[in-house]
């Protein structure tokens, strides 16, 4: 597979933010009510993150490394302006449901994250299959945790009705309460196979966190912290 697979794989299943990292919960657990919530909460923010890193990747050799998280901040920030703007005039009952968790996108931690781990050491094109990977990723958990909960909670997924009329929703799925439920749930599901394919004998030794294959074992030097010496005013490993 080559490295631009490797990284859209990498954000679904491998480094999946919200089931693996556990990052970007806020929007996760406030957002999905439903399972339409849940996926335009996660398309908008892959939108930003693609675009992001796209935009950080081509200004790495341009932006001096003392200001870089602002300067990184500055670009996602005009990004999420812009589709906040978009979803506000041409889908404004998304915009109206995700309400003040749109502008939120600008600090969720998974975009920062990826410009400082990813985006900002590597090309084009693989900082924009990794924004598209991890993207995908945070939409695919949030879709699901989304369903399950509005499935239980209201009885139907996407509003199409699909549990019987004698059927009596728990509603406190719908409830933040629920969230947590669901998600506990399916981080166990994803456990519990990880721990099922480690007795069969399979490699699951990368679902790991980090932009480059993870920090154990790592040997390569651009990865070593790096810690700031305010009286000698220079920057000591």
């Amino acid at each position: 597979m080559n490295k631009a697979g490797e990284r859209l794989i990498n954000g679904l299943i491998k480094e999946n933010p919200t089931f693996v990292l556990m990052l970007g919960m806020c929007p996760t657990l406030a957002v999905t009510t439903s399972a339409m919530n849940g996926l335009g909460m996660g398309l908008t923010t892959t939108v930003v993150l693609a675009l992001s890193n796209v935009m950080i990747s081509l200004l790495r050799n341009i932006i001096p490394d003392k200001v870089r998280i602002p300067a990184f901040i500055v670009v996602i920030a005009s990004f999420v302006t812009m589709v906040e703007l978009l979803l506000e005039g041409f889908i404004p009952s998304l915009y109206d449901a995700l309400g003040i968790y749109i502008p939120l996108i600008v600090v969720n931690c998974i975009i920062l994250g990826r410009a400082e781990a990813f985006a900002s050491k590597n090309n084009i094109i693989l900082s924009l299959f990794d924004g598209l990977g991890m993207g995908l990723g945070f939409s695919f958990a949030l879709t699901c945790i989304g369903a399950i909960r509005e499935l239980l909670g209201m009885g139907e997924i996407f509003g199409i009705r699909l549990m019987p009329e004698s059927y009596v929703p728990f509603s406190i799925f719908v409830l933040a309460p629920g969230a947590f439920f669901v998600v506990a749930a399916l981080t166990a599901i994803q456990n519990y196979a990880k721990i099922r394919g480690e007795k069969k004998g399979k490699d699951v030794s990368k679902i790991q966190s980090g932009g480059c294959g993870g920090c154990d074992g790592c040997s390569s030097s651009g990865c070593e912290p790096k810690f700031y010496d305010a009286n000698a005013g220079k920057e000591e490993k």
